[in-house]
């Protein structure tokens, strides 16, 4: 196994324990995401679910607010993962569309997006490919 590999690994565990956190009464579905610095500093976030709906926040957003309310705007990848209630992901848990936006302010075309099920069953994607041809700061100059 390479470092990156157990970098990824470290940062799937992340992932999974901030999932633990995860405050989902409507949909029993916890997500957790481990979004990893620059300086390798870890933002731990989880879904935090709201009667509204509308106002429920991804945990890939709340990890990236939680850095950017500390001050740290540069990041490198995020770790995310995503199961009902007592049970074993079934399937990898991808970024919604705003979270993928979000992403796109603060990240590089090059961010990694690892999506996993276990630590050894990911997926690893750059922010280009899961949001090609996006619309960003440059369009608005």
């Amino acid at each position: 196994m390479n470092g990156i590999e157990n970098k990824d690994k470290e940062l799937i565990k992340w992932a999974f324990a901030a999932a633990g956190n995860a405050y989902c009464p409507y949909s029993h579905f916890h997500v957790g995401a481990a979004l990893r610095t620059v300086d390798d500093t870890v933002y731990l976030g989880c879904n935090i679910e709201n009667s509204s709906y509308g106002a429920t926040n991804c945990a890939e957003r709340t990890a990236i607010f939680k850095a950017v309310s500390d001050g740290c705007t540069d990041f490198k990848e995020i770790a995310i993962v995503g199961f009902l209630d007592g049970k074993e992901p079934e399937d990898y848990a991808y970024p919604c569309g705003i979270c993928r936006q979000v992403m796109s302010e603060f990240c590089g075309r090059d961010f990694r997006i690892i999506v996993a099920k276990s630590e050894n069953d990911y997926k690893v994607y750059t922010l280009d490919q899961l949001l090609p041809e996006s619309f960003g700061a440059d369009n608005i100059k």
